[in-house]
């Protein structure tokens, strides 16, 4: 099994990345949380989680432990498989989701697309003990430079699962309130918390 991946970071989306380590490209699927990390970088480190079924074998990627820990608890409540772990990652930060859990804020998790009111409620039941963080440093990954940011972030959320009308929405609000040099990871943030607002 995969557990760790480093190399040099040859192509970079914001569900997938492929790093390139001894000739071999792994392609990696990832949170919007990592890709914000590795935004703008050439080299790249990700703790991996590989996920084996009959059929297939992907790697999903963490720039974080914290963040990868997450996904293995989330992954252990019935019903929710990695794909809607790694959305639920790319809605909430591991901190944030830890918190929403200790605090029974299933109005919260159910703002994310995929997360209904019984898997909000399921999640912070089953997770309540199990998902402790101490607090954690944010950082800033550096942003790259934009050519259409807006129909890139507005990819990204209607990938994430929101309608495309409700992220247009979201994009104008966030542009109103970060003004128009705003690059994709800071639009991106800000049209997610216009969204996932209570």
């Amino acid at each position: 099994m995969i557990g760790y991946l480093q190399g040099t970071l040859k192509n970079l989306e914001a569900t997938s990345a492929i790093i390139l380590t001894n000739g071999v490209g792994y392609e990696v699927r990832i949170s919007l949380q990592t890709y914000y990390k590795l935004e703008g970088q050439r080299e790249a480190s990700l703790e991996i989680y590989t996920h084996v079924r009959e059929d297939a074998l992907a790697l999903y990627g963490f720039a974080s432990s914290q963040e990868k820990f997450a996904f293995e608890k989330l992954i252990s409540i019935s019903g929710i498989g990695p794909t809607l772990a790694q959305k639920i990652l790319s809605g909430i930060e591991a901190s944030d989701l830890a918190e929403a859990i200790a605090n029974n804020d299933t109005r919260k998790l159910s703002s994310i697309p995929g997360v209904g009111k019984k898997t909000s409620e399921r999640i912070c039941l089953e997770l309540r003990d199990k998902l402790v963080f101490p607090p954690a440093e944010r950082t800033e990954a550096a942003a790259p430079s934009r050519l259409s940011v807006d129909d890139d972030v507005h990819s990204a959320l209607v990938n994430l699962g929101y309608r495309p009308r409700d992220a247009e929405g979201a994009i104008e609000s966030a542009r109103k309130q970060l003004g128009s040099d705003a690059e994709f990871s800071a639009l991106l943030k800000a049209s997610l918390r216009q969204l996932t607002k209570s």
